[in-house]
């Protein structure tokens, strides 16, 4: 079985198992995760934060874009950007951003094309989702590579930058063997579960 194909499997049988999970033990093991994240030192440090909302059985993050409010802390949200493109941009979100659901259905704030402008390297941390992660910090997301065509430029040439950090959120089981890699992959710098912060 080809890379591609092994991952498109592997893709299918964790949203499966994911899509099992109840909604009340994904909102409890969130809040969970989310104070895992709060005591971490990357997150304590972080003045500008990158989130998500989460769709599905997604971990969500909602009691975290809370907690960073009230600490004073500037969150920003993936937007899409053009189709054919596949890539990325990170808009601020304030408690007073109006939205507007994406062509998936998920919330993004509605911005002006000034706010596209934020540069990855401003950025301090971005929590991203996926579907699965590995030991070794490889991430397979939903399939449309968003955020390794956005993440890629910070990894091509010579120099790979330390700004800003890139946290996987993700449920303890959702944890396997080996990730088929590609060359387009970004790995994450750690990866956040109920069971605590682990870094690669």
């Amino acid at each position: 079985m080809s890379s591609m194909n092994e991952r498109q499997a592997l893709r299918r049988q964790l949203r499966e198992q994911r899509a099992q999970l109840s909604p009340a033990w994904c909102e409890q093991t969130s809040r969970a995760i989310c104070e895992q994240v709060t005591r971490s030192w990357a997150y304590r440090r972080a003045r500008r934060i990158a989130m998500y909302f989460a769709n599905g059985n997604e971990v969500s993050l909602d009691h975290l874009i809370e907690h960073a409010w009230a600490n004073g802390k500037q969150v920003y949200l993936p937007v899409l950007g053009l189709r054919f493109t596949g890539q990325l941009w990170f808009v601020p979100y304030a408690p007073d951003s109006p939205l507007y659901a994406n062509r998936f259905g998920i919330p993004e704030p509605q911005h002006n094309a000034h706010e596209r402008r934020t540069g990855l390297r401003e950025l301090d941390l971005i929590l991203m989702p996926l579907v699965g992660f590995d030991d070794h910090g490889n991430r397979l997301g939903m399939g449309g590579g968003f955020y390794d065509k956005s993440l890629h430029t910070l990894h091509s040439g010579k120099r790979i930058w330390s700004r800003p950090k890139r946290i996987g959120i993700a449920y303890a089981m959702q944890r396997v063997a080996r990730i088929p890699g590609e060359d387009w992959d970004v790995p994450l710098d750690g990866i956040a579960t109920e069971q605590g912060l682990a870094w690669f």
